[in-house]
């Protein structure tokens, strides 16, 4: 990985959408209750401590992305993230976004098209530039899962934040 010291325009703007998205989850995050960790709407559903500390640990994937060609689930044993407070989520979220947005910045626009490719074993879930990768895996999976994440909150009464607009709870801005 090449270190600037000045961003290109694709790192640039790759940045600011991570961070941009960031922001969002974090304040999605900041609503989960520690006190109902275990609860899941279903039994094959992860809880909510899970599914909100799975959505923090995503934000440092692009730290990884950019210093490797890729991620080959065979080779590397998971140990999920696993905070027993809301503090201990948002410290370890807040973390891993300036480490994530830090290595983007740092990484040439070249470097973030070279391929990068999820994999387990043989079996290749895809390839993509660095750049689309960290839209995918971060940004994208994120996405998913902060959805499941507002749908916890709603069935627990918990207020919802507001997104990409306002929620039935809050208006924007």
């Amino acid at each position: 990985m090449e270190t600037n010291t000045t961003p290109g325009r694709l790192a640039a703007s790759l940045a600011a959408e991570f961070a941009a998205d960031a922001a969002v989850s974090r304040r999605v995050l900041e609503r989960v209750p520690f006190d109902k960790a275990d609860w899941q709407p279903h039994e094959k559903s992860m809880k909510f401590g899970q599914l909100a500390a799975h959505i923090a640990e995503l934000q440092g994937f692009a730290v990884m992305i950019m210093r490797e060609d890729g991620l080959d689930f065979a080779e590397r044993e998971y140990v999920p993230f696993s905070p027993a407070s809301s503090e201990e989520l948002l410290k370890f979220f807040d973390e891993a976004v300036a480490a994530s947005k830090a290595a983007i910045l740092a990484t040439s626009d070249e470097d973030l098209q070279k391929e990068w490719t999820l994999r387990r074993g043989e079996t290749v879930f895809f390839t993509l530039p660095k750049i689309g990768a960290v839209r995918a895996m971060v940004s994208g999976h994120g996405i998913h899962h902060r959805g499941q994440l507002s749908v916890y909150l709603r069935l627990n009464d918990i207020p919802v934040p507001s997104i990409y607009g306002p929620s039935a709870d809050e208006s924007v801005g």
